[in-house]
């Protein structure tokens, strides 16, 4: 049974400043793996909240069609963010409305937030 494509909307840590990027990008890269070790189609959209996210969001919500969406913590635990989480949200209703929206703890844990909704 197909599970249906995931889409993960994060930060790209390469991107953000005052910080070592390689731990973050090492999680998100065995995150990824473990989606095809699942048998799961996952796509990442990784961007920089200085850079015109919403586009980049956009784009990729439209790219596919996607049975779940996942926010990463990134996105939703800085609380100066808080206005990018929300336009997120609403992307994804906009855009992937039939789309279920989980959120992981860590990159790693991405599949596991997925599979929450998959095949509901």
């Amino acid at each position: 049974m197909a599970l249906g494509r995931v889409l993960v909307i994060g930060l790209d840590p390469a991107k953000l400043d005052g910080w070592d990027p390689e731990p973050v990008q090492a999680a998100i890269a065995r995150g990824h793996a473990r989606f095809g070790e699942l048998g799961i189609e996952a796509d990442m959209c990784l961007v920089d909240p200085a850079d015109n996210a919403e586009a980049a969001i956009v784009e990729a919500l439209t790219r596919k069609d996607y049975a779940c969406v996942v926010i990463g913590g990134g996105i939703r635990k800085h609380e100066p963010l808080l206005d990018l989480f929300e336009k997120v949200v609403n992307l994804v209703r906009l855009h992937a409305p039939n789309a279920a929206i989980a959120f992981n703890n860590t990159p790693e844990d991405t599949p596991d937030a997925a599979l929450r909704w998959l095949g509901r």
